[in-house]
């Protein structure tokens, strides 16, 4: 069944990208006008980050939102084809920071967010710099698509790394320089073990693993974001966070982060996946422990 899946699939993504953008825009309109794929979540989450805004404007970015989603798809599907050849043309990115730690034999970390194209830019990235490119990756569900998926993150020579057992992974590259590149904007899934501070003025979980990480080894941490120039055509920006982690107060890399995060997702709404359920998780009295916050903790349960 895998080989007749990918199959299809692979001779879809050798259409002509004109064409898979016209397949792009009819899933669109039937996920948000027809299905509602999760729009009282993207409604939800909008409203919770730019309470300011009217509907008609929060609308408009759900429906930029949604041809974005779309279109992420079909350009993640047009790498299975298309690889490193097809990325280098649709992303552009400055590596010469990239370069610059790479020569100074330094071992980095690049956090990004959950913008689109996501999977493009790992592509970019990697092929931005000399360093090899490591990624975190959780398990898709379907072993189908987990297998494809894995097979498109890999087209660039990218190692995946599982993210329930990274510490074992890691272990093979712990005397070599690579770059790590972490979604640093996921759900933890312990919220009693993570980094909570505001995030769009509401109490948020953050991962502490990416800090934890850099912290460890004092390892030069980048912060990147993913602009759209165009319908397929992308730039990714990135800066310097810190080359000594290690001499920041614990906490700091993750407000850093979410800051950066936040300012890039206020600047370009509709390229966030806001079909993420980013603040399910609600804030308790008892985490005050784990506040990170330049803001007191909130006293209300």
């Amino acid at each position: 069944m895998y080989f007749i899946i990918r199959g299809l699939l692979y001779l879809l993504s050798m259409l002509p990208l004109r064409l898979l953008y016209i397949f792009s825009d009819a899933v669109y309109a039937l996920l948000y006008y027809i299905i509602g794929y999760r729009r009282a979540v993207v409604k939800n989450n909008l409203l919770i980050a730019f309470p300011e805004k009217t509907d008609r404007e929060r609308t408009k970015i759900a429906k930029q939102f949604y041809k974005n989603f779309t279109d992420n798809f079909i350009e993640t599907l047009k790498i299975l084809s298309g690889g490193e050849k097809f990325a280098g043309k649709h992303f552009s990115i400055d590596g010469t920071l990239l370069q610059e730690q790479f020569d100074k034999g330094h071992t980095c970390q690049f956090h990004l967010g959950h913008n689109f194209n996501w999977e493009m830019a790992n592509i970019a990235v990697s092929a931005a710099s000399a360093f090899p490119m490591l990624m975190v990756y959780l398990e898709i569900k379907n072993k189908i698509f987990d297998k494809l998926m894995l097979e498109i993150r890999t087209k660039s020579g990218n190692h995946l790394l599982p993210a329930n057992n990274l510490r074992a992974s890691l272990l093979p590259f712990r005397n070599t320089q690579y770059l790590l590149a972490l979604i640093a904007d996921q759900v933890p899934g312990d919220v009693t073990r993570a980094h909570w501070l505001n995030f769009f003025g509401r109490p948020t979980p953050f991962l502490r693993g990416p800090e934890r990480g850099a912290v460890a080894g004092n390892l030069p941490v980048f912060f990147g974001e993913i602009f759209k120039i165009k319908r397929g055509h992308y730039i990714v920006k990135y800066e310097l966070c810190s080359e000594e982690p290690a001499s920041l107060p614990e906490g700091e890399l993750t407000r850093r982060y979410a800051r950066y995060l936040e300012k890039s997702i206020k600047e370009h709404p509709e390229m966030w996946l806001w079909s993420h359920r980013r603040w399910k998780k609600e804030w308790k009295q008892e985490y005050t422990p784990l506040w990170i916050g330049e803001q007191p903790p909130p006293v209300n349960s």
